[in-house]
């Protein structure tokens, strides 16, 4: 009496051929004699591949379905030359049950020899101006280019692929190996045309049968405003043509802005240090200050500078802003602003005069003898840190 196939299965009398496989996945890699030596995972193995084997095929499925016996002049179970471990040549195929647990190996045919090319990267160092208000920089790129002799063929000029007289134009080869279960066939790429199913006899001096080859060459990229480093900026199809001539990947351009002596950026605002004399500082002043635009070619002298009105009793550590005189938005309209911090210079040596003159002014001010006024409260590190920032590289 024949076994529940689909009991011993664990699946529905209306299961699916996907369904059915993963069953026996499960249960023969539980049951595997590898994994349970037990005489009893050794039988329950064999049920499950009985099953299997019935259940994966359209024409037993339905022989048993209809109450029929699927081995019936195939010798039965475990006959001679029928269905047992291990299988004969008119049994189930011991290869079907590696195709099962492991995935089914079957030819995928000849490859194509063109193929896309990979994407490239190359690094450019900008200054911050470029960086700020965009430019158009030439670079120098090394990368396979369509071989120029063969236009990607691969093949000297007359010549053409001839198909493999290995796997006769299959691209893959099979091969049989020895196992305890039985023989387990195995689907592998040519070796003789590397899965192509073509060689070519007479390959392109030029580029090998390749079908490119190493160039350097020259390509202008536009660089757009408001950039900043770790920005990258992609070009279509201009990275490695692919084998065969294929198509070429795509160029990335990683961007690197060096470090400004006057001006430090952030975000999309600029900041920078000013120094004053204290004099100026006291009475109050305007000063002009050169903004980012007057590193720029043909910049408009209104645009390369700007006036400052100080205002009387200005500190050091005051920070004056220009709206509009920032860097422009990458994503957006408008610019940020530029900010000036004030530093004050106190007079390091003077004249005999001049110090009696200041002489004057602390006797008339009462500052001959002043106390130190500590300050308390606010925040005493903003300046400090904002000079150290101001000034760092």
């Amino acid at each position: 009496m024949l076994s529940d196939y689909y009991q011993t299965l664990g699946v529905p009398r209306d299961a699916t051929q996907d369904q059915i496989k993963k069953a026996y996945r499960k249960l023969a890699m539980k049951y595997h004699p590898d994994v349970a030596d037990d005489d009893e995972s050794a039988d329950r193995f064999k049920e499950i591949g009985e099953a299997y084997a019935v259940l994966s095929d359209d024409k037993k499925r339905q022989m048993y379905d209809l109450g029929g016996d699927p081995f019936r002049g195939g010798g039965g179970p475990g006959g001679a030359g029928g269905f047992g471990f291990p299988g004969g040549p008119q049994g189930f195929d011991v290869g079907g049950l590696f195709d099962a647990m492991f995935g089914a190996q079957n030819s995928r045919g000849p490859r194509s020899r063109v193929r896309k090319g990979q994407d490239a990267l190359v690094r450019l160092n900008l200054t911050l101006a470029e960086a700020a208000f965009g430019t158009t920089k030439p670079i120098q790129v090394d990368t396979a280019v369509m071989c120029p002799s063969c236009s990607g063929r691969g093949a000297a000029e007359g010549a053409e692929p001839v198909t493999c007289t290995t796997c006769h134009g299959a691209g893959d080869v099979q091969t049989v190996q020895r196992s305890f279960l039985g023989d387990v066939r195995m689907v592998q790429p040519c070796p003789t045309c590397r899965g192509y199913g073509t060689v070519i006899p007479h390959p392109c001096g030029e580029c090998s049968g390749e079908g490119r080859v190493r160039s350097h060459r020259t390509i202008n990229v536009k660089i757009p405003a408001g950039v900043s480093t770790g920005n990258r900026v992609h070009l279509d199809s201009q990275g490695e043509v692919g084998p065969g001539g294929g198509p070429a990947g795509d160029l990335y351009v990683e961007l690197s802005v060096s470090a400004h002596p006057v001006f430090k950026r952030e975000g999309d605002n600029l900041e920078m240090i000013a120094r004053l004399p204290m004099t100026a500082a006291a009475l109050g002043t305007e000063v002009w200050v050169d903004t980012l635009e007057a590193e720029n070619e043909g910049t408009l002298p209104e645009d390369a500078r700007v006036q400052l009105t100080v205002p009387v009793g200005t500190q050091s550590g005051t920070r004056l802003t220009v709206p509009g005189r920032g860097v422009p938005r990458l994503r957006g309209a408008g610019r940020g602003e530029l900010g000036v911090t004030l530093l004050v210079q106190t007079p390091e040596s003077l004249d005999d005069r001049q110090r009696d003159l200041l002489r004057q002014l602390a006797e008339v001010r009462g500052e001959t003898r002043p106390e130190a006024m500590v300050s308390r409260g606010g925040n005493p590190k903003g300046f400090f840190s904002r000079l150290k920032d101001a000034f760092a590289d």
